[in-house]
This record gives structure tokens, sequence and C-alpha cells, in this order.
């Protein structure tokens, strides 16, 4: 007794299909799995017995084989449970097969029957419309994830019993439905504003022009002065996200886990903040069978990194690839997977190790090697892909009192979104969508500066001893702080606010 019964498993964030075919023969009572199973597809069997001899099946005291192909790649997790055990009952002639050629079937069963939620049900749900199937069962808790795929109808189904009933036609459950307008437009409200900072006006105008060009960003001050508070509003005024880009930062969420309980789509740009005491395969992702880290998690969102200098110098290190390409590629034994990464780089750091060097209020500690050795910390590499550097100061007790509001984020984010319109026009067909990705050819055809914009940059250069590095970086800045204003030509101002966003390279940092 054969039967073969569709099921799906992901390979990076995308997913495949996979055929479970059951043989029933006689034999002494065994069960096995074949196809790569890992230890989690092994113990199914414990689960798919108990599932089935609870909820009145009768589970075949026979020789019962289990093929997951194809079967040179590795099966990982519990989501075979439900295909396996409706195989078993398909094998003993209780479920007719040609309805399961129709359906992708999904889910983990607890030992009563019930079906449990699964990771990357988005990711499969868009395998089943490929591959042109009439609709997938999965567990009901996947349900709004899976249906923002339009195109393939998605059952959920609760427990084991309920899903042998349907593929029967004994049981009638309606096709999951959502408003995808109505959806996307209710994920996309941020839970945080700009106007709940007080004061730091330079800061926030340093962060505006970060984000309308895409430039990564590094926050020096004191500890309290408010880095970390602005840098989880970043996002917020961020353009607005794309259909498309909360489908494919849905589906590296939704892979990993991470993804909330009943929730659709992820419509606000994410914001990661993971801690220095992180692995470099925690940052840029890894494992066996290789899982997104933090650089893909934050995908068009923003990586925040804190306290800079207290992340080992290998972990930072790894982030160089992604900031150059968008992109990351992961080889293991078993795969080689690459996993999208574009995202702005936020990041935080003390003047000093105790933090007070530019304090107003309290003296600072650190002896001048303690100082430089701090800094250099922060590698060459690593800094020449930051743009812009700017103080964040103490503020004053005048400051923190102060009942006056400022910008919304939704003020500020419509003017990040007219300088991006601009950029969007400027490089459609060059691969590029801001000017921080700009290369030094795109930097001579669009970053052109009149005679008093060149004096002014040489006075710069040669007053603070700027490197090659900061010359690139502060036209690309210019060319964004234009953008803003509406205007084709940069202008002497713009270099010169430009300047100003360069702590580090004029060591007031």
């Amino acid at each position: 007794m054969l039967s073969t019964v569709l099921s799906c498993a992901t390979i990076g964030i995308d997913a495949y299909i996979v055929e479970v075919e059951v043989d029933i023969a006689l034999g002494l009572p065994t069960f096995s799995t074949v196809g790569l199973p890992d230890a989690a597809v092994k113990e199914s069997k414990d689960r798919v017995k108990a599932a089935i001899s609870n909820t009145g099946f009768e589970f075949p005291v026979r020789r019962i084989t289990v093929n997951l192909a194809p079967a040179d790649i590795k099966k990982v997790g519990p989501i075979f449970d439900l295909p396996i055990a409706i195989g078993i009952i398909a094998a003993q002639g209780l479920i007719d097969e040609r309805v399961l050629k129709d359906y992708i079937i999904l889910g983990e069963l607890s030992l009563d029957g019930s079906i449990r939620s699964i990771k990357g049900s988005l990711s499969m749900a868009v395998a089943a419309r490929s591959a042109g199937k009439k609709g997938i069962i999965l567990p009901k808790e996947n349900c709004e994830e899976a249906a923002v795929v339009q195109g393939v109808n998605v059952y959920p189904v609760s427990s084991f019993p309920d899903a042998v009933e349907f593929l029967n036609g004994r049981l009638e459950i309606p096709s999951k439905k959502i408003d995808l307008e109505k959806t996307f437009e209710n994920h996309s409200r941020y839970k945080i504003d700009f106007t709940d900072v007080k004061g730091q006006e330079h800061a926030k105008r340093a962060l505006e022009v970060a984000a309308s060009g895409g430039h990564n960003i590094i926050m020096i001050g004191s500890p309290g002065s408010g880095k970390t508070m602005l840098a989880k509003r970043l996002p917020t005024i961020l353009p607005d996200m794309t259909f498309e880009e909360a489908i494919e930062t849905t589906k590296i969420h939704s892979v990993t886990g991470l993804l909330e309980k009943n929730k659709a789509m992820i419509a606000t740009r994410p914001f990661r903040s993971p801690h220095h005491t992180i692995s470099d395969a925690g940052l840029i992702g890894g494992g066996a069978m290789p899982m997104p880290g933090e650089v893909s998690l934050s995908h068009n969102g923003v990586l925040f990194l804190d306290e800079l200098p207290e992340f080992r110098r290998n972990v930072l290190e790894v982030m160089r690839q992604p900031l150059e390409d968008g992109k990351v590629t992961i080889s293991r034994a078993l795969a080689s997977l690459t996993f999208p990464a574009r995202f702005m780089l936020a990041a935080a750091m003390n003047p000093c190790p105790c933090g007070f060097k530019y304090d107003t209020k309290k003296e600072c500690t650190c002896t001048s090697g303690q100082i430089q050795k701090y800094l250099a910390k922060i590698s060459g590499p690593l800094l020449d892909r930051i743009d812009i550097h700017i103080d964040v100061p103490s503020l004053k007790y005048k400051e923190l009192s102060s009942d006056s509001a400022g910008e919304s984020s939704s003020v500020i984010r419509k003017r990040v979104n007219s300088a991006r319109k601009v950029q969007h026009e400027r490089f459609k067909g060059d691969g590029i969508f801001c000017n921080a990705h700009m290369s030094p050819k795109q930097i001579k055809k669009h970053c052109a500066i009149d005679e008093a914009g060149q004096r002014l940059l040489e006075t710069a250069i040669n007053k603070f001893a700027l490197s090659a590095r900061a010359y690139d970086r502060i036209l690309k800045v210019s060319r964004t702080i234009a953008d803003l204003e509406g205007v084709p030509d940069i202008r002497s101002e713009h270099i010169s606010e430009a300047i100003q966003y360069r702590s580090l390279d004029r060591g007031i940092g």
C-alpha cells in the first residue's frame, strides 16, 4: 500500500515542493524515515503514531517507510508531521489519493491530534501557487500569513481529524481571504514617533539626511544623551515600504520563526539591535543548514549597533560584504545560500571609555592612551562604509522640561519620500536606489560642484586632514542635502553641512 502526499520545505527564504511517500508493507512493525531527515523529522514517528491513535484512527502494525523526496536535500523541523499522518491514512485506503494531488499539506502534530504552527508558511504558499495547486492546508495560526499570497486557496485546520474530513469532502472549510490593502495599511503604523524626542535638532536633521540618501550613520555622545532613542525612531522616517518589500521582509522573519502569530505581514521597516556579545554567525547568519542572521533580519530596515567599539572585531568585519553588496552568501557542507541584506547601518558609541570626554557636567577620567585604544577598536574598512558621523550632546534641563513637540515622523518622512523619488529617477536603470550606493563614476557624474564649493572643500580637507574616502562621502551627503532641498545643483551651503557630519575624521568624536 503506497500513497503520496505533497508538502513543502524551505531552503534559504524560498520554499520547494517535497513529496512525502508512505509505504505500508507486511513485516515486523517498524517506522523508518529516509530522505536526509534531521532529528526533528525522525522524531515525527512518535508524534504521528500518538496523534493517529488518540484521534480514533487505527495505526497500522506493519512495516512503514516514509520517503521525503528530493532525497538529496536536508529536511529539518516538524513540518512533515501532518503530511506523514495523512499519508498513512491514505495508504490504508481511508482517503482518495487523487484528492491529495491538489493540495500542499503542512503542520506539526501534537500528541492529541491538534495542529501547531509552523515556520515559513508565506514562502510555502508562494511555492504552492507556482506549482499550480488548488490549495494549501496548514495550521490555523499561519493562515493570515499564507493568505497574503493571491492565487492560491488557503485552508486552515486545527486538528488532524479536521484535515482528514476535509480531504474526504465531509467537512467544509472556507478558504481564508484577507483584504490586502487594509491589512497592509493596518500593519504599516509605527508605535513610536520623533515627537517623543526632546531637543537634539542637529541629530534629527542628520538622521533625516541619512534616511533620505540611505547613508549609514554613527552617533557619538555621552551615556543618556538620547542616541538609542533617536536610532529606534530612524525606521519611522525611512521611505514608505512597498508591498514587494513587505513580502520579502516577511519571508525572512517567517522562515526564522520571528513573525508574530496571526500577523499577516511586516509592513514597517525592521529595526534590529543585537547585543555586543553576538557572534559572527548570529550577525551574518549560519548553522549546518544556513539560516538568516541579524543583517538579513534588518533587510529593508535598520541594523543598530549600540556601543560599537564593544563588538568583537571579527564580528564587525563580516558586515563588510552585506554593506557593500546588499546580500550575504553563507557556504556550508550541506548548502551554499544567499540571503538579502540591504539595510541601513546605524551605530552609537561613547567618545571615550567612560563616556564623558565632552560632557559639560561630568569630568572625563580617561587617559589619552585609553581613548586612542577605544577609538581604534573600530576598523578603517568599516568606518569607510559610514557616511555620517555626528555628535549627540547631553541635553540641558530647559530642553528636557520643554513642552513643545518637534516635527512628527510622518512630516519628516514626506520630505524623505520626495528626496528618494528624485534619486529613483536619477538612477533608473543603474541598479541602485539611493545616493549612498553611488560608484566613483556616478559621483563624478551627479556630484559636480561649482568653484566656491571646490574652494570650501579644499579648505576643509587641508584644515582637518580629511582622507580621500571622506571626500567621496562629503560629495554623496551633499548630493542628498541638495535633493532634500529640491535643487538640481550642489551649492556651497550643502557642502558646508556635509562637512559637519564628519566628526570622527575631524578628531572631534
